[in-house]
C-alpha cells in the first residue's frame, strides 16, 4: 500500500558542528537533507566560551559564534532545520527506508547520520550547574590553554581523568585530581603518568561540595567522604571526569553499541546497519573535538550519497 510520505535523501539527528558540516556536504550534493535537534543548533560548542584551536580562526573564537557561522553556511545549501526532540529511530515497514518519530511528528528518510552526541554526568555540587563552560569543563583539549599559570582541579580517578590531569599540566602551574576513592580506578600505565607527574597533586577520599564564585570559577568546598571534613580549594578552573553514555536512548533498531551506549562506526562512520552512520561523541572517540566531528560528518555525508544510489527504486517507489 501506497503512503504519503515525504522522504528525504538524509536526516541527520543531532545539531552540532559536525551535524551542521553533514549538512553542508549532502546540501551541496543536491541531496534532499533534513538536520533534526531538540535545541538551538551548536550542540555543545555552545557551552565552550572560547575556541583557540579551531582552523580558520586565529585569535579564538567564541563557541556561539563558532556555531553561528557553521549555520549560516548550512543555510545556503537548502538544508531544513527542524526543532524537535527524537523519540524513535527504527526501520519503515521493515526497511530500507527510515522512520523518524518526534514530539512534533515523523519524518522518513533514505540514509541517516547519527550526530546526537554524549550525555556527560552532571557534576552535584552546589553551584555547578551554572558554570559549565564558565570555568567548568569536560575537555582538557579544548580548554587547557586558559589556564597557564593557574591551579585547577580534575574530578574523577578513571584513564580519563588521568590522561587529561596529565595533558593540563603542559599548561597549569598545578592539577590537584579529587577523588572519592583512596586509590585510582585507572590502568597501572595510566596511574604512573599522574604519580610520576610533580605537578599533580591529589585529594583521596573526597568529593566536591561547593563551586565557588558568581559569575566563573573561584575556587572549591571538598569533603572528606570518611572523616565528612570540609577544605577550601583554591583553583582558577575544574575539569569533570566522572562518566559519559551515548545519547541513544532514542534508537530502535539493533545497532551495536558499546557498555556505555556509544555507538560502534568504522573508521568511513559506517554503523553495522547499512545506510546508519554515526559521527563525532556519539560514538566513542578518545579526542572529543569539534573538528573531528565536523571531518566525520563530511565522509559520512559522502558515503551516505554513495549509500542512497544503492536502494532498489521499486523501494522508494512504495512510499511515494
Amino acid at each position: 500500500m501506497n503512503k504519503e510520505i515525504n522522504l528525504y535523501d538524509i536526516a541527520i539527528i543531532g545539531g552540532g558542528p559536525g551535524g551542521m558540516t553533514a549538512a553542508i556536504y549532502a546540501g551541496r550534493g543536491l541531496l534532499k537533507t533534513m538536520i533534526l535537534d531538540k535545541g538551538a543548533l551548536g550542540g555543545a560548542v555552545l557551552l565552550s566560551s572560547e575556541f583557540d584551536n579551531f582552523p580558520g580562526f586565529p585569535g579564538g573564537i567564541s563557541g556561539l559564534e563558532l556555531a553561528q557561522k557553521i549555520e549560516k553556511q548550512m543555510n545556503e545549501h537548502d538544508v531544513k532545520f527542524e526543532m524537535d526532540n527524537v523519540i524513535s529511530l527504527k526501520f519503515l515497514d521493515g526497511g530500507p527506508l527510515f522512520e523518524i518519530v518526534c514530539d512534533g511528528g515523523t519524518y522518513h528518510a533514505k540514509s541517516v547520520i547519527i550526530a546526537s552526541g554524549s550525555n556527560p554526568r552532571p557534576l552535584k555540587a552546589k553551584g555547578a550547574k551554572d558554570k559549565l563552560g564558565k570555568g567548568i569543563s569536560t575537555c582538557a583539549v579544548c580548554d587547557a590553554g586558559f589556564y597557564k599559570g593557574k591551579d585547577v582541579a580534575v574530578v574523577g580517578g578513571g584513564d580519563a581523568a588521568v590522561e587529561e590531569a596529565d595533558y593540563l599540566t603542559k599548561f597549569a602551574s598545578s592539577v590537584t585530581i579529587i577523588h572519592r576513592r583512596d586509590e585510582l580506578r585507572a590502568r597501572p600505565n595510566h596511574a604512573k603518568l599522574a604519580f610520576d607527574n610533580p605537578k599533580i597533586k591529589f585529594q583521596w577520599d573526597s568529593v566536591v561540595e561547593e563551586v565557588l564564585g558568581d559569575q566563573k570559577v573561584e575556587g572549591l568546598i571538598v569533603r572528606n567522604v570518611k572523616t565528612d571534613e570540609t577544605t577550601k580549594l583554591d583553583v582558577d578552573g575544574l575539569f569533570v571526569y566522572i562518566g559519559a553514555t551515548g545519547n541513544t536512548g532514542y534508537i530502535d533498531l539493533d545497532v551495536e553499541m558499546d557498555d556505555w551506549k556509544y555507538i560502534v562506526a568504522t573508521h568511513l562512520c559506517e554503523t553495522n546497519i547499512p545506510g546508519l552512520y554515526a559521527i563525532g561523541d556519539v560514538r566513542w572517540e578518545p579526542f572529543k573535538q569539534a573538528v573531528i566531528a565536523c571531518g566525520q560528518g563530511a565522509q559520512a555525508a559522502l558515503m551516505a550519497d554513495k549509500y542512497i544510489k544503492t536502494i532498489p527504486e521499486e523501494a522508494i517507489a512504495a512510499v511515494k
